[in-house]
């Protein structure tokens, strides 16, 4: 006799209003789940975003639409699976996720998951799904038998992509950098600065770009998705405007979230040539993520990446003590770049799979 898997269902949910709002609750549980699968797999809540930013990040905006769905066992929420398309450009793609409390796998609720999400994009007209899975170091055996790029074969979610017909198209590095690790900064720092010479200087703000340097940076942050490596993934360029930048401002905001964003200017031309961004969340005052870093191509060479990430982890230093690391994540062709982190004193703390598939 064999036990019978439990009854389960799949619910679509509808954001609430408020995080305090009468119609809340479902959302609050779902959320508090969310943190549970992110502590069942990394040990601590560093890479879980807060309530908020989960309630601002997931409704629509003119470039994204979102739609997520929650699993339910003996009433309980035990699951979660997301549908997210692009709404100016990629529009042959969606990105999904599907995720299940670790109790609750091998028992057909991530494949209902699954199934939901991917017909959600089919029926937006996408043929191209992309996903991802997450990897702690030490988390699976490695060795021979191990898939490429730093994702573990043995891994439940790497058998999961497969065996739902999912190609793993490109490994990204999640690292992290301990704050009390700046003993080389200082050399770093002057090195960079040499490099530089004269010829370029560090702009700095918080959360919303001057408007005189707001269409450089729509530039740059359009080179983010054709000037760094995408491996196998089917991504194509993004078109960004001055209207596009303050939308990504106003959701950030929304979140709850503080961007920091240090940008190198070319003297001569004026041109900023060089970002990078520290995302700060006050519901995790112990971490923040670095995010996008990009060097415009004619400007490489010159100690751009490394001057623009250093200013930026003095800032985070300086006005915000309480955090104790900084997260990252460049893909593992990125050479150059983690050669940066690595000289910052990022250490290696996992690895995240890029899988694709292509449907008619």
């Amino acid at each position: 006799m064999t036990d019978r898997p439990p009854d389960f269902s799949i619910h679509e949910l509808h954001l609430p209003e408020s995080l305090d709002g009468p119609d809340a609750m479902e959302f609050g549980e779902l959320s508090s789940v969310m943190d549970a699968m992110v502590l069942e797999t990394w040990g601590n809540l560093d890479r879980a975003s807060s309530a908020q930013a989960r309630l601002a990040g997931w409704r629509d905006t003119p470039y994204e639409a979102s739609r997520n769905f929650f699993a339910r066992v003996d009433g309980s929420v035990v699951g979660h699976a997301s549908c997210q398309v692009p709404l100016k450009d990629n529009v042959q793609t969606a990105w999904l996720q599907a995720d299940v409390l670790a109790g609750h796998r091998r028992q057909g609720i991530g494949t209902a998951l699954l199934r939901t999400v991917e017909g959600v994009a089919v029926a937006q007209g996408r043929h191209v799904l992309q996903a991802h899975t997450e990897h702690p170091i030490g988390s699976a055996a490695t060795g021979a038998g191990e898939v490429p790029r730093g994702v573990p074969d043995d891994s439940p979610g790497v058998a999961f992509c497969l065996k739902n017909g999912y190609t793993l198209e490109q490994a990204s590095r999640f690292s992290s950098l301990d704050m009390d690790h700046n003993g080389e900064w200082q050399r770093l720092e002057l090195t960079a600065h040499s490099k530089a010479d004269a010829a370029y200087e560090v702009r700095a703000w918080t959360n919303r770009c001057p408007g005189e340097y707001v269409d450089h940076m729509a530039v740059l942050m359009g080179r983010m998705s054709t000037d760094t490596p995408a491996g196998g993934l089917e991504i194509e360029a993004e078109s960004w405007d001055a209207a596009r930048v303050r939308q990504l401002e106003d959701t950030t905001l929304a979140e709850g979230q503080t961007a920091l964003v240090a940008a190198a200017q070319h003297r001569r031309t004026g041109e900023l040539v060089a970002y990078t961004v520290i995302y700060l969340d006050s519901a995790k005052p112990w971490v923040a993520e670095q995010d996008d870093t990009l060097v415009a191509e004619p400007h490489r060479g010159h100690g751009l990446g490394m001057l623009v990430k250093l200013a930026n982890l003095r800032r985070v230093q300086t006005e915000y003590p309480a955090v104790q690391r900084v997260m990252t994540f460049n893909a593992e062709e990125n050479e150059h770049m983690l050669s940066i982190n690595v000289q910052l004193g990022f250490k290696p703390a996992g690895y995240d799979g890029e899988w694709q598939k292509r449907i008619k």
